[in-house]
Order: C-alpha cells, then structure tokens, then sequence
C-alpha cells in the first residue's frame, strides 16, 4: 500500500503542478493561502494543511480530471443482471470508467477545465457516497490508503507552492497529455524551474 501510493501520489502532485502551471492565477492564490497561513519565515508542516481550504480544493480538482486509477478495480457478480438496460452476465469483468465520469458534461460545467473553485465550499468529497465523484473508488473496495494519499498530496504541493515560485524553461508549454495504463500519468514529463521565495536561505538548509 505505500509502495502504490507513493508513486500515485507522485503522479498525482505531478499533474496538479502541470494544470497549475497552466494556470498561474491557481498558483497565486494557493500562494497567498499559503502565506497566510505559514508565514515567509516558516517552512510548512503537517499541521498546516488542514487549514488551506484552496489547496484542497486543487486536490479534489486534479483528482477530477487525473484520476490515479482511470478504471477502478474491477467487479464480477455472482448472477446475471440488468443494469440501465444492459445485461450483464454472470462472472463478467466490469470496470467503472471514472475518468469519464468526472469529465461528464452532464455532470460537470466545463468538465475540462482545471477549476478548483468548484471544490469551494460545494457538498463534492472523496467518501465514495456519491457516483459522480469518486476519484478513490467507493463501498468495501475504496482505497484503503486515501488518509496518506490525502497527507502526501497535501504536504508536496504546499512545500512545492510555497518554498518556490515555478516557470517554464523559455520557449516551452505545458503538456497535459496523458499516458493511460493501471495508473493515470503524464506521457512526457513535467520540467519546470524553481526560484526560492522564501525570506530565510536558512530555511531550504
């Protein structure tokens, strides 16, 4: 479990700085949270993320849009069913695309469009109780992991945001392309440069 989700969570801080980047106003406001809440003086500590109401809603955003696991684990039932006027046999493999879920149209205003705002004080958590958002899967086989996906999440993005600010190399774009497998993850590789925003050197010692 921490092997998988650690390289999860990787993709998934991989993919938040992508839509970020992509978006500098996300970036800014997460940074003035941040500096708020942490201070210039300070580095970020596990007791800060749970006060950094935008930085989980960029969470919840990425994880709409990049889930870890596009097909969850796959189902079998016992007995033939119908379901939505599909007949689904006994002992079929049946694999819930959430990816296209949470890119419903129906479901979502501008589905493709990174916006955690949405995630703002709205009803949407990863509990597995509502079938249009379930980026961790839901009922008996939800992630038996999100508490540290959650915290891992969290703890690189805020650190990342608010140690540095973050540009492209010249003459580059982001590159949200995906690379679908078991896991969800970027095709080519996020490059970015780091510039040091804090007010201490000491501090990235």
């Amino acid at each position: 479990m921490v092997v998988g989700g650690s390289d999860t969570t990787s993709n998934s801080t991989e993919f938040a700085m992508a839509e970020m980047m992509n978006k500098p106003e996300v970036i800014k406001r997460a940074q003035q949270e941040l500096d708020e809440v942490v201070g210039r003086d300070n580095i970020v500590e596990e007791s800060h993320i749970y006060k950094l109401p935008y930085l989980f809603a960029v969470m919840k955003e990425t994880l709409r849009l990049h889930p870890a696991l596009p097909l969850l684990v796959p189902h079998c039932p016992t007995e033939t069913s119908t379901v939505g006027g599909y007949t689904v046999p006994k002992g079929a493999r049946v694999f819930v695309n959430v990816w296209a879920i949470h890119r419903d149209p129906s479901i979502w205003k501008n589905p493709l469009e990174f916006n955690p705002e949405r995630f703002l004080n709205s009803k949407w958590d990863y509990s597995g109780s509502d079938f249009n958002y379930f980026p961790f899967g839901s009922g008996r086989r939800i992630c038996a992991g999100i508490a540290m996906a959650e915290r891992m999440f969290l703890y690189s993005v805020a650190t990342l945001l608010h140690s540095f600010d973050w540009k492209l190399p010249e003459g580059q774009k982001v590159d949200l392309t995906e690379k679908f497998g078991i896991v969800l993850k970027l095709k080519n590789p996020l490059a970015a440069i780091p510039t040091p925003r804090l007010s201490d050197p000491a501090l990235y010692e």
